[in-house]
């Protein structure tokens, strides 16, 4: 298991670093969204330069996954650009969602180790400082 989520955590540092990268530099082409109300909420992303944000995100976490530092941080930041992939995904392309689904198999594979550095999060009562 500790193999697989060594692998698992530099794919999905790679992916990261890569998209992100791609959504600066424009090196990887990507095909326009069929549905029109994809298309709108892309160009209201990109117009608002929210998508900056998101990009320089993504860079963060993957790269913080690449070089093994900070791994519950990335998985933090890398959950929430998931969930906002797979939500665009679910609702505007449900048909491009397989890539996102093995991105979040691989976010699993990577948080399974880590899972005690969450374990406070998880308490009904968590425990305060006195």
């Amino acid at each position: 298991m500790r193999i697989a989520a060594i692998g698992a955590r530099f794919l999905l540092g790679l992916t990261f670093t890569v998209f992100g990268l791609n959504g600066f530099l424009n090196f990887i082409p990507q095909p326009s969204p069929t549905n029109p109300l994809a298309v709108q909420f892309l160009v209201a992303v990109s117009a608002s330069h929210f998508a900056a944000f998101f990009f320089a995100l993504q860079v963060l976490g993957g790269l913080l996954l690449l070089c093994g530092c900070f791994v519950p941080l990335a998985l933090t930041v890398l959950a929430a650009e998931l969930y906002n992939i797979l939500a665009f995904h679910i609702t505007l392309s449900p048909a491009t969602i397989a890539p996102a689904l093995v991105a979040c198999v691989l976010w699993v594979l990577v948080f399974i180790p880590y899972r005690e550095s969450f374990a406070g999060i998880f308490r009904a009562k968590p425990a305060t400082q006195s």
